[in-house]
């Protein structure tokens, strides 16, 4: 039976992660994440968790911590933000290409410069392609709904890979919002115990974890990560099929809201997902058809289910909380667009950037990206498909 709370972002992740109590949690404070391992340090000087709670001295410490104690055969985690994960760079790519199972709850911060304390998606964006597995949030809910099956994931026998739970600065990681837990021993039971096939501290296996990798070997080594990748999909639909009957709480690789009969629709990732709901909602009890397709899991990229999910529609938005420097758009455009192009989709889309370093997302500002929408249903024509929404010019 869920209990009914009232939390911010961060600290429903830490409750969460108390509720599964990891083996090693390796930290380092950086702004807006440095609350979840403050909460998670009150539940180990209470006795509350047997974690290994390891204060270090840089973000590259704790990654490099969390990877040297998942290869021992440890569960561990760390959380960052920003330039935290920047300084972690190097360790984000030894974790993934060692297949090794461990999380890291990313709390998304503008990356610098000029430098920024609020919320973009510019330092996940920019390890897109290190080989984690990424999933993303849109409200307290959902971040720690997300971490709870985020092991589940990562173990799997399947995949073997890190897992990058995410969600927006200060948006969701500070702000209060009315949640529903689980109960401790529900989780404990869904999570189970970890039990690594091999691992460093096995006197019966003796391995090498990342030895140097010369030519004849670095390709295949690759190659096996991204098999690993191939199975997410499934595993991450499977886990919250899993979830959905423990929670109630129904989980996929997106949420399509209000999208079957829609013309027009708005893909994104995150917290500005809610504001564009209430304009749906507004706009839909005009009799207007618009709909959301917000991404949850973005790394491995579901392409096919995307595009299917958009097939009807006429005009698309892609939304990008990061600018990619291409002078076409950011990640989640060239993603998507990508998708909608090898399914052959004949609907008008533009990739529209929006909400860097934390600028306001407005209800009037999402009315305004659906009319556009229906400008180019109207005038046959995408018109500019890269642009910035609420920018001064």
């Amino acid at each position: 039976m869920g209990k009914r709370d009232r939390l911010s972002g961060n600290e429903a992740v830490a409750i969460a992660l108390r509720q599964i109590n990891p083996d090693v949690f390796p930290a380092f404070p950086i702004t807006p994440s440095t609350e979840i391992p403050q909460y998670f340090a009150s539940f180990v000087a209470n006795g509350q968790v047997d974690t290994e709670f390891i204060p270090v001295e840089s973000e590259h410490s704790s990654m490099s911590a969390a990877i040297g104690a998942s290869a021992a055969g440890a569960r561990a985690l760390t959380a960052t933000s920003s330039c935290g994960m920047a300084y972690m760079w190097e360790e984000l790519y030894i974790a993934a290409s060692n297949r090794l199972p461990l999380a890291l709850a990313l709390v998304n911060r503008a990356l610098s410069g000029p430098i920024n304390i609020n919320c973009d998606h510019s330092d996940s964006m920019g390890a897109r392609d290190s080989g984690w597995i990424q999933m993303y949030a849109e409200n307290n809910q959902e971040a720690y709904d997300n971490m709870v099956q985020a092991f589940r994931i990562s173990e799997h026998k399947d995949v073997r890979l890190p897992i990058m739970i995410c969600q927006d600065g200060f948006i969701t990681s500070h702000a209060v919002e009315n949640i529903e837990l689980l109960e401790d021993a529900e989780v404990k039971g869904f999570v189970g115990e970890y039990e690594p096939e091999n691992y460093l501290l096995n006197p019966e296996c003796p391995m090498a974890v990342g030895p140097y990798s010369v030519t004849d070997f670095y390709m295949e080594a690759k190659r096996n990560q991204a098999e690993g990748m191939k199975h997410v999909e499934k595993v991450v639909l499977d886990v919250a099929k899993e979830f959905a009957e423990m929670s109630g709480r129904e989980y996929g690789l997106f949420e399509a809201y209000k999208l079957e009969d829609a013309d027009r629709a708005v893909v994104m990732i995150g917290s500005a997902a809610g504001t564009t709901k209430d304009a749906i909602d507004k706009l839909r009890a005009q009799g207007e058809k618009v709909g959301l397709l917000k991404i949850r899991l973005y790394r491995p990229f579901p392409a096919e289910a995307i595009a299917e999910a958009l097939k009807n529609v006429k005009a698309v938005a892609v939304m990008d909380r990061a600018e990619g420097y291409t002078n076409h758009g950011g990640p989640l455009g060239s993603d998507v667009m990508a998708a909608m192009f090898r399914a052959r989709s004949t609907a008008l889309a533009t990739n529209i950037i929006y909400g860097l370093g934390g600028r306001d997302v407005r209800v009037e500002d999402m009315e305004q990206v659906f009319a556009d929408l229906q400008t180019m249903i109207d005038n046959d024509n995408a018109g500019e498909t890269y642009r910035y929404m609420g920018i001064r010019e």
